[in-house]
């Protein structure tokens, strides 16, 4: 990576809302209200009269979890490069999330390496620990407050097209309130946001209508999920422990758990988060549950005392995606793609809502910029592909680096030494608070991970490394 690609990465992290901007479209639709889909169209009621988000599910229906998001029961964090980020562009929302009881509690001093506490930062940096479901709502009850944003109940079926340029989105639009009989409809738009998720089909519809199709990356990484909620009687200000990130080596005896996660959230609970790779699952009753977390560090044993707020939640994900947009060479004007219909992590390593709210501040810098929206979004592309390459490079390639070292893989010289030096640099976490301090600057996304392919810092690790390895 080149110094540029970082100063580039950190101005999208640090960016804010813009002032007077002109408006560019008369109608913007965004197809899904997830939180990528509303933290689009936050960044598009800047540039447009009027901005349409399309969203199947009843979503005001649906004060806990809804049909399409079927993970959101599962621990969800906001790091501190999205937290920050949100609040600049949507003032006030850590204030209204802390008066519906989330906590806001330290970022460090709770991750654990095999069994031994990673040191400090010294940073001060805060986490806001709040259910999926809860901070979806709060975001979508401030961005359709917007005197331009409605939301719209349908199902997206395909693009309209004039001029090499999207110009409508057919629908159907679900049967139920406001919503006629639920027939096929077109909602004509000067700019249209895919943020359908996951399973996006909008490479679909490009094929369709001739266009090119994004390359379709797949990285396996096996994990499987098992999430509980328990009533936690103990304020957050009188915890011992506010928590817990616990990692595990694939050689380290953990019962087959490679990550857990304790975590008090709003609503005097806490959420529990076990994590197992391929053939590892992790407890699907309560007793299976509790008895895992009686094997890891003491704060979960706590966290998992009180009575159980329904059943545990499991969850499977065979692979990480990512869809290349950058590369693709015939691609309708007008349309862009976000969130997990662009790329789609290990959800472990809680990007996904950070990489979401850093790809509409891709969004921002695209349409402030004069942009030629007779052509191709690709200045748009450019800019999310150094999102999504700094988030992949963690995630996915971390990912890989486990399982070919839980398979005995033998890998390319290069990547042999890539790897060798993050393993050098995470084991100083344990030792060094600088080298800690720019881990977890990576780790949070408020820097690019190129930052610490640093000579000096790798340096600084592995001499904390030998240096405990003398005294052991």
């Amino acid at each position: 990576m080149t110094e540029s690609v970082v100063s580039l990465y950190e101005k999208l992290v640090q960016a804010d809302p813009p002032d007077n901007v002109p408006v560019l479209f008369d109608t913007a639709c965004v197809i899904g209200g997830s939180i990528a889909g509303l933290l689009a169209a936050r960044v598009l009621s800047d540039h447009a009269r009027r901005v349409v988000v399309i969203e199947p599910d009843d979503v005001y229906a649906h004060t806990g979890p809804r049909p399409g998001v079927p993970q959101d029961q599962q621990l969800h964090s906001l790091i501190p490069a999205g937290q920050q980020w949100v609040e600049r562009w949507i003032p006030g929302i850590t204030k209204e999330a802390q008066d519906r009881s989330a906590p806001f509690i330290p970022a460090q001093g709770t991750t654990v390496i095999n069994g031994v506490p990673q040191v400090p930062d010294g940073e001060g940096r805060h986490l806001l620990a709040i259910g999926r479901p809860l901070l979806e709502a709060l975001i979508r009850n401030r961005v359709t407050s917007l005197p331009n944003v409605t939301v719209l109940r349908g199902q997206a079926t395909g693009l309209q097209y004039r001029d090499d340029a999207v110009s409508a989105v057919r629908y159907v639009a679900a049967a139920g309130r406001d919503q006629g009989d639920g027939g096929a409809a077109v909602l004509d738009a000067d700019f249209v946001v895919d943020a359908m998720g996951r399973s996006s089909r909008l490479s679909s519809w490009l094929k369709e209508s001739g266009y090119d199709q994004p390359r379709l990356e797949r990285v396996e990484a096996p994990i499987n999920y098992a999430t509980a909620l328990f009533e936690r009687p103990v304020k957050v200000a009188d915890l011992e422990t506010v928590g817990a990130l616990a990692l595990f080596a694939p050689q380290y005896p953990s019962g087959g758990i490679s990550v857990a996660v304790a975590q008090p959230i709003e609503g005097k609970r806490w959420i529990v988060l076990l994590m197992g790779y391929g053939d590892n699952r992790p407890g699907r009753t309560v007793a299976e549950f509790r008895a895992a977390c009686a094997k890891l560090p003491p704060v979960f044993a706590t966290a998992t005392a009180g009575a159980v707020m329904g059943d545990v939640v499991t969850y499977h994900q065979a692979e990480s995606r990512r869809r290349h947009f950058a590369e693709v060479s015939r691609f309708p004007a007008r349309l862009v793609s976000v969130g997990d219909a662009v790329a789609s992590f290990n959800p472990i390593y809680g990007q996904g809502m950070t990489s979401a709210a850093l790809q509409a501040s891709c969004l921002a810098s695209y349409l402030e910029g004069g942009p030629d929206l007779g052509t191709a979004a690709r200045e748009f592309f450019r800019l999310q592909q150094v999102v999504v390459d700094a988030a992949w490079a963690v995630s996915a390639e971390g990912d890989t680096a486990r399982l070919d070292a839980q398979n005995g893989t033998e890998v390319p010289e290069d990547i042999r030494q890539q790897r060798w030096a993050m393993e050098q640099i995470t084991a100083a976490t344990l030792l060094d608070p600088d080298v800690t301090r720019a881990f977890n600057t990576v780790a949070h996304m408020l820097r690019h991970p190129a930052t610490l392919a640093d000579p000096e810092l790798l340096a600084r690790a592995v001499a904390a490394n030998e240096g405990a390895a003398m005294a052991a």
